[in-house]
């Protein structure tokens, strides 16, 4: 892998997480050496040891400095300040590659870095990570939201190869609302699970899990092809007594994702007017007793 100045790389990483780890250590993977690397926490010193064996671990400006290519996996809310407080610090050059896999932030919080010559990529894996090795068979065929400016776009698309993955490119002003929906997707349905699992165990399941995930798994693979048309169950059918039934047990079992299972279900019947699956005088009968369930419970 040449840089975008067309030599040879070294890899430093600040921000050893989920996410930087693992993208570090599927490059060392394919022949890239990680020169050092920067993190503090228990979690991060026990993912470098595990996935990045021998790897020197410094300070970030330290492992700035000592790098072709950085990439900066730190919290998106921290960004900022750690380019700036880099910059500030002399730790970046011209020439530099700068990476950052935010997916909310785009070039705009590399400016301190351009400024000074260095080339910058927002570079965001669109994966849930676990921040372990087996998150390095699912690198294969990942997309990867990418903005830059077209001089880096070659040098993008050479790392996201080298990872396996491919290139999604995004503008600047795409990348909030292309975050928001990652999120709202993945992280959003990880608590749905994991509160389905918590109302199963309340309905005496030994193994909420082996239950849940044919289930779950034909869900998910019948959404991702056909959307909306994926649909069914009670409220597509209009079925308002066993809407009531469950909105009667929930409040009594598990209250706690009572407030999830009114707003996701409302949002459902709109979704099933919308499409035509539902007629509006049973979706309003159903939404009124949601509504009513919601109110009862925050009275």
């Amino acid at each position: 892998m040449l840089s975008p100045e067309g030599s040879p790389v070294t890899v430093g990483v600040v921000g050893a997480g989920r996410v930087g780890a693992v993208l570090a250590a599927g490059l060392a993977e394919a022949g890239y050496p990680i020169s050092a690397v920067a993190g503090e926490s228990a979690a991060s010193r026990t993912r470098i040891e595990t996935l990045l064996p021998g790897v020197h671990v410094d300070k970030p400006t330290a492992v700035a400095k000592a790098c072709d290519l950085l990439l900066l996996t730190v919290p998106d809310d921290s960004l900022d300040n750690v380019v700036r407080m880099l910059t500030a610090a002399g730790a970046l050059r011209t020439g530099q590659c700068v990476i950052h896999t935010s997916g909310r932030h785009g070039l705009a919080v590399l400016r301190p870095a351009l400024a000074i010559g260095a080339h910058g990529i927002a570079l965001h894996p669109a994966m849930t990570f676990t921040g372990t090795d087996i998150d390095l068979g699912r690198l294969p065929g990942c997309v990867y939201g990418v903005t830059c400016n077209p001089a880096e776009r070659p040098f993008a698309e050479q790392l996201v190869e080298i990872l396996g993955g491919c290139v999604a490119w995004l503008a600047e002003d795409e990348r909030e609302i292309y975050h928001a929906a990652l999120a709202h997707g993945a992280n959003h349905l990880v608590t749905l699970v994991a509160q389905s699992l918590e109302v199963l165990k309340a309905a005496g399941s030994t193994d909420p899990a082996a239950m849940l995930r044919p289930l779950l798994t034909a869900a998910l693979d019948n959404a991702l092809v056909y959307g909306d048309a994926a649909l069914t169950g009670p409220i597509v059918r209009g079925d308002l007594q066993t809407v009531r039934a469950h909105l009667r047990s929930l409040t009594v079992s598990s209250p706690n994702v009572l407030e999830a299972y009114v707003v996701l279900a409302r949002a459902t019947a709109n979704r099933a007017v919308a499409a035509g699956r539902l007629e509006p005088r049973r979706a309003a009968a159903l939404i009124e007793s949601l509504n009513d369930a919601r109110a009862q419970a925050w009275t």
